[in-house]
């Protein structure tokens, strides 16, 4: 997945790691962090390297509070050799160095301050209320994810691997988090598609699509570097396919021209291999193949040089893997009133709610990490029964919830195989699944348990827009999805044939809703 890749993060550097899904930030984490082997090169940096995956592996029975204590490990050894080196003083004349040391460690890691500091980022990651010793297995992977974020934070690593670290952050946990890695003394990589955070906190940009370096002509290091955040990424990037695209067609006007002046050439020769030489004198015919013979030249140098701007030929930026826009086809109701909550209510998840969504509604969904947001559009499909109020829906009513979590039950089945499955296979013969761009060619036939996070939300994606519902319900649609189909995704929601129910952390997104906001818990 990774090849030639030369990267290096300097302390105090926060580096921003980007790419369409698949391009390997994953992989690269995970290199860095030892936990995959690589095959070649070299991985080098400092003792305490801390990495957050995206999925947070756990034992389900385990309580809350072992995840704190392995984070705390150091520190509590660390204190313990504080207090040997202290009551050693007075015997060992070795002792004062090795307490001198363990002091400067311990302030360097503010030793004393740990709890609080634990108790304050539970409180910032909306977890205090949990009881540490909660099983793991049942609070929520968004829950699990914040804890294990919230850990790693207060372990103090020198370096931080982070990979989608705000997924599951609401407003006030993500601003927590910028404050930290902003603060933070080492070097810090963080591979995301929060675009907003990218502009808090990235003191550069690394695209590690190698489509990039086309237009440079580079053969190693399958990365580019842009600095500052999100926003100057795009103003450079537009740039940079305005440069690439000027020279490609620079290089098609060039290889036209060379192709004209070979069939130029051609045709000037078969004029004179042809022209009559009955009449010709001796020196007639002499400069007559003289010429020939320069015309046979010219033929071939025009041909030679229409070979070598045909091999270094540079390839056009390519199509980015874009979203095709959500099909044609479903009946969009106008304005008549698809699916009513009446005071719903689901035990502690959600308090009791109304809402009514008509058929070309845009409603944003918005609310703290536990409001209820996932809840309600769980509700809105009729997944879940109400524990008080009423569900009210329009008689054939088609309504499809893309979740946070994307799981298929059948891992070793291809992308295409699971969409024939799901849409009926003259609908995927109609709209095969290549078209709606969603998935690059070459993994529509690999297993989908070994395709990346974000490429599994966006078969899920495809399995929704084949058939498209009429109330269309999103759970934080751009987790995972890559910075250019977010974009899209959320471009062509505007124009989609139904209604649209977004729930959504997505700072980015929410700035630039044009709808209905409900905001839950307010």
């Amino acid at each position: 997945m990774l090849d030639g890749v030369d990267l290096v993060v300097s302390p105090g550097a926060r580096v921003g790691l980007i790419g369409e899904n698949g391009a390997g930030k994953s992989t690269l984490l995970r290199a860095l962090a030892g936990v995959d082997p690589i095959d070649a090169g070299e991985v080098s940096g400092p003792d305490l390297v801390g990495y957050l995956p995206q999925e947070v592996r756990h034992d389900p029975n385990a309580p809350l509070e072992n995840v704190i204590e392995d984070a705390v490990a150091p520190l509590r050894a660390l204190e313990r050799r504080l207090q040997a080196a202290a009551g050693d003083l007075e015997r060992d004349p070795h002792a004062a160095e090795r307490y001198a040391t363990a002091l400067a460690e311990a302030e360097a890691v503010d030793l004393w301050g740990w709890e609080a500091r634990r108790d304050a980022l539970l409180e910032g990651f909306g977890l205090a209320h949990l009881s540490l010793r909660t099983p793991l297995g049942a609070v929520s992977g968004g829950q699990r994810s914040r804890l294990a974020l919230a850990a790693l934070l207060l372990a103090r690593p020198d370096a931080l691997l982070l990979d989608e670290p705000s997924n599951h952050l609401d407003d006030a946990a993500v601003a927590l988090l910028v404050r930290e890695l902003r603060a933070w003394p080492g070097p810090v990589l963080v591979a995301s598609h929060d675009r907003a955070l990218l502009d808090d906190v990235a003191t550069e940009l690394v695209d590690l699509d190698p489509s990039r370096r086309s237009a440079s002509g580079e053969t190693r290091g399958a990365l580019t570097r842009y600095g500052g955040g999100f926003s100057a990424y795009l103003v450079e990037r537009a740039l940079e396919r305005e440069r690439w695209e000027a020279r490609v067609a620079a290089e098609e006007r060039e290889l036209r021209l060379a192709r004209a002046a070979v069939v130029g050439s051609a045709r000037e020769l078969e004029g004179r291999e042809r022209a009559p030489r009955d009449n010709d004198k001796f020196v007639q015919h002499f400069k007559g193949a003289r010429q020939q013979s320069a015309t046979s030249r010219r033929v071939r140098a025009a041909e030679q040089r229409v070979a070598e701007l045909e091999a270094g030929r540079l390839p056009p930026p390519p199509a980015p893997l874009s979203f095709a826009g959500i099909p044609a086809g479903s009946t969009a109701l106008a304005d008549e009133v698809l699916v009513t909550l009446e005071d719903a209510r689901v035990g502690d998840r959600l308090a009791p709610t109304s809402l009514r969504v008509a058929g070309c509604d845009r409603v944003l969904v918005s609310g703290a990490n536990g409001a209820g947001k996932s809840t309600l559009l769980a509700a809105l499909a009729g997944l879940l029964p109400l524990d008080a109020g009423r569900r009210v829906a329009r008689r054939g009513l088609r309504v499809a919830l893309l979740e946070q979590d994307v799981r298929f039950a059948e891992p070793a089945r291809s992308a295409r195989e699971l969409y024939a499955r799901a849409v009926g296979d003259r609908r995927a013969e109609l709209l095969p699944l290549a078209d709606l761009g969603l998935l690059a060619a070459r993994d529509l036939d690999r297993p989908v348990g070994a395709l990346s996070v974000g490429q599994q939300r966006r078969l899920a994606l495809a399995l929704v827009v084949a058939r498209p519902p009429h109330v269309f319900l999103l759970d934080e649609p751009t987790n995972h999805l890559s910075l250019q189909l977010a974009g899209e995704l959320e471009r062509a929601l505007g124009s989609y044939p139904g209604a649209v129910v977004v729930a959504t952390h997505d700072r980015w997104l929410r700035a630039r809703w044009e709808g209905r906001e409900v905001r839950l818990g307010a």
